[in-house]
């Protein structure tokens, strides 16, 4: 097996997790495409996405609580790298980062721009549940 079919069937094994039918994960998922974003925002009923830079200074603050809040609430959270993934930015309107996208039942239910505190996010996610 070559390092492509390695890394293909890790990724298999990733989604097949997802789709077990767990409501939410306990760490952040990293999105590999729009069509990955579109099946998990389908398959959870609330879905934290953190659009993020790896040059980002407040991403890098905000990720301890993103993973917090992946961990500590029913959401899966979701991370999409704006630099990786220039198509999504555009497609949701990314002009600065980070910003987090909260859904409900594939609905955008909040927006938020900049750095949060973790009680803001916490208290947002649990309204949409």
């Amino acid at each position: 097996m070559n390092d492509a079919e390695d890394i293909d069937e890790i990724r298999e094994r990733k989604r097949e997790k997802l789709a077990v039918g767990a409501e939410s994960t306990d760490e952040p998922v990293d999105v590999e495409s729009g069509e990955h974003l579109d099946e998990l925002l389908e398959g959870h009923p609330v879905v934290l996405v953190d659009f993020y830079a790896d040059w980002c200074g407040p991403c890098k603050m905000l990720a301890p609580t993103v993973a917090e809040t992946a961990a500590e609430t029913d959401a899966t959270v979701l991370k999409v790298d704006i630099d990786a993934h220039q198509d999504l930015a555009t497609d949701y309107r990314i002009q600065g980062v980070p910003t987090l996208y909260l859904f409900a039942d594939g609905e955008v239910e909040e927006r938020m721009v900049g750095f949060q505190d973790k009680a803001t996010i916490v208290e947002k996610v649990e309204s949409a549940a």
